[in-house]
């Protein structure tokens, strides 16, 4: 009985400490490992000539870092006018856990 209460203790420790680095809006989070592209927006322009990227990081999900805007994006590469937005999410055992915005236009 003391090992199976010893696992359920460890067990649920490790799945609430793994949500904290999570991030909302992914459209799936992995208790252990996450990495995951999807869209999140698109608009009416029809060329996509420029790509930019922003980002943020966090650690143990206790520090977080970064712009991971969309404006702070299309700034990076001198968008004006936005095609498409696509993030990219990763995360390691909510130790380190990336989000990066990518916009696409002209």
């Amino acid at each position: 009985m003391k090992k199976f209460l010893t696992v359920t203790a460890l067990f649920t420790m490790a799945v609430i400490l793994t949500s904290c680095g999570a991030f909302v809006g992914s459209p799936v989070v992995g208790t252990i490992y996450t990495d995951v592209k999807y869209p999140v927006a698109v608009t009416s322009n029809s060329n996509a000539t420029k790509v930019g990227s922003s980002k943020l990081t966090s650690i143990l999900g206790i520090i977080a870092t970064g712009d991971a805007s969309i404006d702070q994006a299309a700034k990076n590469a001198g968008i004006t006018k936005i095609h498409h937005v696509d993030a990219h999410s990763t995360n390691i055992l909510g130790i380190v856990a990336n989000y990066e915005i990518f916009v696409y236009g002209e």
